[in-house]
């Protein structure tokens, strides 16, 4: 078995923040998880893994290509299965109870996962009434956040650039109420005014006591959050 990694962990909650609802719960590990082992055909991709993430927290995987930050992920949103470990949400294994975690949770791969026949209200509105049924003031409102309020409604989203795209699915993800977000390269495609919207949303959804462990090639910088970076699954950052 490997060695369990470690991360680097920033002053948590600054004196800026005191009042913070969150401020006196630093040790409410909301996210446990134990001894993760997973396999990608015959290559143990990941061996050993421990950690967890509380209220307010956000987790860079700043791992390098390959080494299984998708899977990763992939596994904690119920899409793989691991090998060997635990995954506890609120002090409960997972696999207790997929139905309440999976109500919890929120995830965000490469792919932003639109219906290209529909326009971004529609979009929100399908993706909100599976979920946490929206009234069309709230979508209109999600969608003027990200910076996409005077877009054509009637444009369907296969019409849009890519970054379009992507902001619709981040103002999908704000509609969510989800207290765990997984982020698979969520700035994909976003250019520098579409990254501080990203930046905006990832700020108020941590300081509203939400956590995110998030999959990125370059460090996210975040005043005023409990950042905490992860270099690579086998080392103990400097």
């Amino acid at each position: 078995m490997g060695s369990i990694p470690a991360v680097r962990t920033t002053p948590a909650w600054p004196a800026a923040l005191p009042e913070s609802p969150w401020a006196l719960q630093r040790t409410d590990n909301l996210l446990e998880v134990s001894q993760l082992h997973l396999w990608r055909g015959d290559r143990h991709l990941l061996r050993g893994l421990q950690f967890s993430v509380a209220a307010g927290q956000l987790l860079q995987l700043l791992w390098p290509n390959g080494t299984g930050k998708t899977t990763l992920l992939r596994c904690l949103a119920g899409f793989l299965h691991a090998e060997q470990g635990e995954v506890r949400w609120q002090g409960t294994n997972v696999e207790k109870d997929r139905d309440a975690f999976h109500w919890d949770l929120a995830y965000l791969g490469h792919e932003s996962a639109l219906k290209g026949d529909l326009t971004a209200m529609e979009n929100l509105r399908l993706s909100c009434a599976l979920r946490v049924p929206q009234k069309a003031e709230r979508l209109r409102i999600a969608l003027e956040k990200v910076g996409l309020g005077s877009i054509d409604p009637a444009l369907p989203v296969r019409s849009m650039s890519a970054g379009q795209k992507r902001r619709v699915a981040l103002a999908r993800l704000s509609l969510w109420h989800a207290r765990l977000w997984l982020l698979d390269e969520p700035a994909t495609n976003l250019d520098a005014a579409g990254q501080a919207v990203f930046g905006k949303l990832l700020g108020a959804h941590l300081s509203g006591g939400g956590l995110a462990i998030v999959a990125t090639h370059r460090a996210i910088e975040l005043a005023g959050t409990a950042n905490r970076f992860w270099v690579a699954p086998q080392e103990v950052p400097q």
